[in-house]
């Protein structure tokens, strides 16, 4: 498909962009690929690579089909047009499938033949059949008109043969005018109606009706059926489309048609405007399939309401409680008086419980076991499974059902994850909760002092009372006995500063509470990003490129 995108680049004429068009609506395809139905992306891959083969071949030709049901004398038309009896008509209309072709002018139809599908001895080249005087006459001059024409006849689009439909339907894709051949007496046939010009609505530019036998029809009826084939023709959105009424047999008409196909492929616009009219009737299903909306960004605010739900379910919540409570009882066993900081010890460590033990730690720790955290609640799960879908919906808001189921399993394609994810980052993740605070060990250190103060001035009054010299031998601070002073003072002043570092205490829990639920809570925005947010991001970025490809095709 590159080297053919390529080749059509370098065959577009300056000033044209379809080799762009063609670009974008591969690309466009290509990210509406398991997001819109397969059989319209397939169509759409079609189409940019029947376009971009059709620009690689000459340019100098334009492919004229000729299409009608039978006995509408479209084969008559056929060889009127090119002055020989190339097809059979009526009865020995032969039962072939190939279509035939005849070609004016020589260089460069082999490969573009060869591109229709049509075989050797269907083709006529034109020019080897004119004498050497043709210039002189009226038919050399309409001929020199014709110059480049590819003018093919197509098998009976309503014959009983299978082959001949399929032949018709082919190359109807491939002509770069298209030429409808009715039958007075069936003109209005659905058969031709809904199966052709209807879908070809958007390809009105290229395409002309033409109501032959009118010699069989009454002069006083003839503008009115042929207002009334234009009628029919408006009803299948083709309003532009002009009408002929010719009669190939008696040559009515014959002149005309051929001066509008000659016409029309002297402005050398006929291929350049089906492959657009193609182009953007492909981007035109696909935008149908995926909507029109602008192209959307996830809310903030919605990402964080999910976030918190998941950070609530995975139980951050009640790991930071934990590691405040475990704060509290580290540094408050650190702190408090020594003589009854074992009585702390009697209460378990909240992170301990959880597995969640230290920080630095806890990468080990996490290769061989996981938290115990409480069991996910339904209303828990009930929240997250809200969250998700208000996320999609909110992501998905205007856009085509296609895009809107899209983006919907994308947001719970990797949910099943979540959960397991988010336990293993929690286990080693660090809580800072591992250390004792600076001031808490200068306190510890503090308080064992005061208690060794304490102990020698009990060992030391102790003494002194035995001996019963305590008045007369102890020294005196302020008047009081220095031992006595010394016990007193560090008991007293051990409680004190037990009780003045609860307010650190305190402050220091919540102080890596705090942090703790920060990396938590980063912890779960890594995880909701890459699981949930990320292929929900994925599928509007998906969307944008495809309305900004499909912009690209359908301009004016």
């Amino acid at each position: 498909m590159t080297s053919l995108l390529e080749g059509a680049r370098n065959l577009v004429t300056k000033g044209t962009d379809l080799g762009a068009r063609i670009e974008a609506l591969e690309t466009a395809a290509a990210a509406a690929r398991g997001r819109v139905d397969d059989a319209t992306v397939d169509h759409a891959e079609t189409i940019a690579a029947r376009a971009a083969g059709r620009l690689r071949l000459s340019a100098d030709h334009t492919v004229v089909a000729i299409a009608g049901a039978t006995g509408s004398g479209k084969s008559s038309t056929f060889n009127a047009l090119t002055g020989l009896e190339l097809s059979s008509t009526g009865v020995r209309r032969p039962t072939t499938s190939w279509a035939t072709a005849c070609v004016w002018g020589r260089n460069g139809a082999e490969e573009l033949l060869d591109w229709l599908g049509i075989p050797p001895r269907h083709q006529t080249m034109r020019d080897s059949l004119l004498d050497t005087s043709r210039d002189a006459t009226a038919a050399g001059r309409a001929d020199r008109e014709l110059d480049g024409v590819v003018l093919m006849d197509l098998p009976d689009h309503d014959s009983t043969e299978v082959s001949h439909h399929l032949e018709v339907d082919r190359l109807v894709v491939l002509a770069d005018l298209l030429v409808w051949v009715l039958d007075p007496q069936k003109y209005a046939d659905a058969a031709v109606h809904d199966r052709y010009l209807a879908p070809l609505a958007s390809h009105s530019g290229v395409m002309v009706v033409v109501l032959n036998h009118i010699d069989t029809v009454p002069e006083d009826r003839r503008q009115s059926m042929v207002d009334d084939v234009r009628r029919l023709l408006e009803l299948d959105g083709l309003r532009d489309v002009p009408v002929f009424a010719v009669s190939a047999r008696a040559g009515i008409g014959i002149d005309a048609l051929r001066q509008e196909i000659a016409s029309r492929v002297a402005a050398k616009k006929l291929t350049r405007q089906r492959l657009e009219a193609d182009l953007r009737a492909a981007a035109g299903a696909l935008e149908e399939a995926g909507g029109t909306a602008k192209p959307r960004e996830l809310s903030t605010a919605r990402i964080g309401q999910l976030e918190t739900a998941i950070g609530d379910a995975a139980g951050v919540p009640v790991v930071v409680d934990a590691v405040e409570r475990s704060t509290r009882l580290r540094a408050g066993r650190a702190t408090t008086w020594p003589v009854v900081s074992w009585v702390s010890r009697l209460k378990p460590d909240p992170l301990k419980r959880l597995n969640l033990d230290l920080g630095s730690a806890g990468a080990e720790l996490s290769g061989t076991q996981r938290p115990r955290l409480p069991a996910t609640s339904p209303v828990q799960r009930a929240r997250v499974d809200t969250e998700v879908r208000a996320l999609a919906d909110d992501a998905s808001a205007g856009l085509g059902p296609a895009w809107v189921d899209s983006v919907r399993r994308a947001s719970t394609s990797r949910l099943p994850e979540v959960g397991d994810r988010i336990d293993r980052s929690l286990a080693s993740t660090d809580l800072g909760a591992d250390k004792l605070p600076v001031w808490a060990g200068v306190v510890r250190v503090l308080q064992w002092a005061l208690i060794l103060t304490a102990l020698l001035g009990a060992l030391w009054t102790a003494l002194l009372v035995v001996g019963g010299n305590m008045a007369d031998n102890a020294p005196q601070v302020a008047g009081m006995p220095l031992p006595l002073l010394m016990l007193v003072g560090g008991v007293l002043l051990g409680v004190l500063l037990a009780l003045a570092c609860r307010v650190l205490v305190a402050g220091t829990a919540r102080t890596r509470a705090a942090v703790a639920e920060r990396r938590l809570r980063a912890v779960v925005h890594d995880v909701a990003a890459e699981l949930v947010v990320a292929p929900v991001q994925a599928e509007l970025a998906a969307y944008a490129t495809v309305r900004s490809q499909l912009a690209t095709v359908l301009k004016d």
